[in-house]
């Protein structure tokens, strides 16, 4: 199977097999979060909303422990695969499901140790306080389930497995949303009911991910019997992790400097931002999943050392995602008054919204630019391009097109900050690109 898609099959179906499944899964994560939020604010309280709404953090936090060992294990495995190595790429993917599930053991222990600092932090106070109290307890006891899941996922598509990759995604959404209103409004759980149905859901996620591997999936194992691993393969597979564990840190950090950048001119701006943020979420999962989607491909094609294939996969990576993104966008941006209606009844600050949201949608094709060749030097192994690139977006240069053009253009700098950086950080891109992999 692996050898087939890999190796045979036409680059475009190879590349879209591969792709579609993500773009399904996060698609379907995107209705679960919508669905989730629904179930919260149906109670009508406030309170319990705040509660849960300053724990999302945390599901960033777990991703990118998870990415140590889901995206890092697959950049290497796939690489291994492509040379013709199975039995080593198997090997050390019992590193990644038992690594997961012991740092997951540890994050838990420590994180629960030090709840009410982690609660300040995030910004629970008053009578927030106990719910988000609630939420956070439940949701880090089951920390290991919510970091392993990412394993799974990613090494289940090296080994050729798109499909039942994201059926253990949907699975898991499914289980969580049946459970919602089950367990805040059935059994009057409030918040400790909200996590409780995402760590269930999580559980059956992976239990499902579990037993597929261990009947069906001879490339992968979890036999700790046969576990193997030195220094150098752990490095190797915790430097390209880190460096897409970064990524989610500064997505987070992005939201808060856009956050704080937009104060000065009011509240209005922070409430229409995070609408256009949620419309722009819509577009930027497709753009991801096809980015990432076909991360497994490049890795495999680089591993068997065919140059000539592994050019034309990110060749088709940048057609398919500039023409995915470009056509979203503008689609979005023809109908842009008619969807922020949607979300807001006033005339100023429907055109606030619009405004926006037209500076907003051509950093999405220069974004999945910069994904691609992120993606591109993480599954070939190259972790300090794929961490500097990590850190540019929405971190290093992100944070000084905040700083540098709002002195120039004010309000209209600050919402054309994330473009500005999209920009700078695919020219950087090039140039690394031009560095590491065009010889």
């Amino acid at each position: 199977m692996t050898e087939e898609l890999f190796a045979r099959t036409p680059i475009p179906k190879a590349y879209m097999t591969l792709a579609l499944p993500v773009v399904m899964s996060m698609v379907v994560q995107l209705v679960y979060n919508m669905a989730d939020t629904f179930f919260i604010a149906l109670t009508g309280d406030t309170a319990l909303i705040a509660g849960v709404s300053v724990c999302t953090p945390l599901f960033t936090l777990m991703l990118a422990f998870g990415d140590l060992f889901g995206l890092g294990g697959s950049s290497v495995i796939a690489r291994l695969f492509g040379a013709g190595r199975k039995a080593d790429g198997k090997r050390l993917s019992i590193f990644c499901f038992y690594g997961a599930i012991a740092f997951g053991l540890f994050a838990a222990i420590v994180l629960l140790a030090l709840r009410e600092p982690m609660l300040a932090l995030l910004g629970a106070e008053g009578e927030v306080t106990p719910h988000a109290a609630a939420y956070y307890s439940w949701f880090m006891a089951g920390a290991a389930f919510v970091i392993f899941s990412l394993v799974p996922t990613n090494l289940l598509r090296t080994a050729g497995c798109p499909q039942i990759s994201m059926n253990v995604s949907i699975l898991g959404a499914v289980v969580n949303i049946i459970l919602d209103p089950v367990l805040i409004f059935g059994l009057e759980l409030g918040a400790a009911g909200a996590a409780l149905a995402t760590v269930i859901g999580y559980i059956c996620s992976d239990i499902y991910a579990v037993c597929y591997i261990r009947r069906h999936c001879a490339e992968l194992s979890l036999d700790l019997s046969a576990f193997s691993i030195d220094r150098r393969e752990i490095q190797a597979i915790v430097s390209i992790g880190l460096a897409a564990a970064v990524t989610n840190f500064t997505q987070t950090l992005g939201i808060a400097m856009t956050n704080r950048s937009l104060l000065p001119y009011g509240s209005d701006g922070l409430a229409v931002m995070g609408i256009v943020m949620k419309i722009i979420m819509i577009v930027a999962l497709v753009v991801v999943g096809l980015a990432f989607g076909g991360q497994p491909l490049i890795g495999y094609t680089y591993g068997a050392k065919n140059k000539a294939r592994m050019k034309a996969v990110i060749a088709f990576a940048l057609k398919a995602v500039v023409g995915t993104s470009l056509g979203l966008a503008v689609m979005l941006a023809l109908f842009a008054e008619e969807v922020m209606q949607i979300f807001l009844q006033q005339p100023a600050l429907i055109d606030q919204g619009v405004t926006m949201l037209y500076w907003q949608l051509p950093a999405i094709v220069f974004m999945g630019i910069g994904l691609v060749l992120i993606c591109t030097f993480q599954a070939t192994g190259k972790s300090l391009p794929s961490l500097l690139l990590s850190l540019c977006r929405q971190g290093i240069v992100y944070g000084l097109m905040l700083i540098i053009l709002p002195l120039w253009f004010g309000y209209t700098g600050v919402i054309a900050a994330q473009l500005a950086a999209d920009i700078v950080t695919v020219l950087i891109a090039i140039g690394l690109y031009r560095i590491y992999l065009s010889r």
